[in-house]
């Protein structure tokens, strides 16, 4: 006997729903394969946490939130936490309600010390967490007082600006011939610019034209100093070395007085008899001259005559 298809479709509806149960639950955090104890918090306002949301310690996920219940009574709200077995927690850790920027509510769990463990089911130490409204709560009016601040200074400088404005005029006025200005600099720079290149240039040109010139200047002296060593100048040398030495020999002859250029130039007796000779030869040649007939006469004079003529004479130039 066949099953029909009916049985079929059911037993493949129930097998549907039992997956989806179970995977929606673990979509939203529950494993139906590990153990949990429930801890609860206790919170004035809960800000939207919702169930299934995540439990941390230390951005770890250790659970989820289980259940959410509102007292009445005492105004408050209870949350419901199942957390992993092996978790170890202490009388000091603290369920703290935090979100992250999206929006998305969680609760951290400060573990702090383990020294004292709760229980199962034991109420944990609860605390919210600022959020970003409360944070800009609470820096508002500080800001606000800044703010209004920076506009007091603002509106202040816009008046001094407007109470200035025809100095600003003038400066923009100013500004606006800048450029011209400039232009007018930069001109006169590149008409400078251009006459000291072209005084460059000159120069340079003037200072190729001295080097050409200098070009057969230097080759001559190139010439003359290959000339210089060219030249036999260590026989010269040699020769006015034999030169001197022999006028050096000749000098001390002059010093010796075994010849009459020694005897000349060191005994003053030669000298002497040689002035006395030249002298008596003048004397003989003025007379000679005065009385000529002293000598060429056919048979000469007596002495006695030449004596009185010589006496007459002698007397006429003392006249």
């Amino acid at each position: 006997m066949g099953i029909s298809k009916e049985v079929k479709v059911g037993v493949f509806m129930a097998v549907s729903l039992v997956l989806l149960y179970f995977g929606f639950n673990f979509l939203k955090g529950i494993d139906f394969f590990s153990s949990t104890h429930k801890y609860y918090a206790i919170y004035s306002n809960v800000d939207k946490l919702m169930p299934s949301n995540q439990v941390f310690i230390n951005g770890y996920a250790v659970g989820r939130v289980s259940k959410i219940q509102f007292q009445q009574a005492k105004n408050r709200v209870v949350v419901e936490m199942e957390i992993d077995s092996e978790i170890i927690l202490g009388d000091s850790t603290v369920a703290l309600l935090n979100g992250d920027i999206l929006g998305t509510k969680y609760i951290q769990l400060n573990v702090g010390s383990i020294a004292n463990p709760i229980q199962p089911k034991d109420t944990l130490r609860s605390q919210v967490a600022k959020g970003i409204a409360d944070f800009l709560a609470e820096n508002a009016a500080p800001v606000a007082d800044n703010l209004e601040g920076t506009l007091r200074k603002l509106n202040t400088i816009l008046d001094n600006l407007a109470g200035n404005s025809a100095k600003l005029d003038a400066m923009f006025d100013d500004f606006g011939k800048t450029p011209k200005i400039l232009n007018k600099t930069l001109n006169n720079t590149n008409s400078k610019v251009d006459a000291l290149a072209d005084n460059i240039q000159a120069v340079t040109l003037n200072i190729n034209g001295v080097l050409t010139e200098l070009k057969p200047t230097l080759t001559n002296m190139k010439t003359f100093s290959d000339s210089l060593k060219q030249l036999e100048i260590q026989s010269t040398i040699n020769r006015a070395k034999e030169a001197i030495v022999k006028l050096d020999a000749a000098f001390a002859k002059f010093e010796r007085k075994d010849n009459t250029l020694g005897k000349l130039m060191n005994e003053d007796s030669l000298y002497v008899n040689l002035n006395k000779m030249i002298l008596d030869l003048d004397v003989l040649a003025k007379h000679l001259n005065e009385n000529p007939n002293h000598f060429f006469a056919p048979l000469g004079k007596k002495r006695e005559k030449i004596q009185r003529d010589l006496e007459r004479q002698r007397k006429e130039s003392q006249k």
